[in-house]
């Protein structure tokens, strides 16, 4: 996987979250682009990736990892306060699994 740069951002001493403004920061610095630029290019990639979720399809970045879907089928859950029965209907989850890759660069 290339060295974008994303992994100096957490290096910096900045800790917490990365955000898209944080994104665009390391687009803006790598790629020489202007700030609203930058921004607009992660903006697009973002919106591809959700585009392609909401009409079904999985995403794959490789390196990274996938963002899957899946159809959860009706079950019968059980409100823990009365113990009443409760059916719980049908949805459709996403879930992350992350690339080898990335798995062995956090247990670092």
């Amino acid at each position: 996987m290339a060295d974008l740069g994303i992994a100096r951002v957490a290096d910096s001493g900045v800790s917490g979250t990365l955000t898209r403004a944080d994104l665009a920061d390391v687009v803006h610095g790598t790629l020489g682009l202007s700030r609203a630029e930058s921004a607009n290019v992660v903006e697009r990639i973002l919106h591809h990736m959700c585009a392609a979720l909401a009409q079904g399809q999985n995403v794959k970045i490789s390196g990274f990892g996938s963002f899957i879907l899946r159809d959860k089928g009706q079950r019968i859950g059980r409100n823990p306060k009365t113990g009443i029965e409760v059916p719980i209907a049908p949805r459709r989850v996403m879930t992350f699994r992350a690339s080898q890759i990335l798995r062995d660069r956090i247990a670092k």
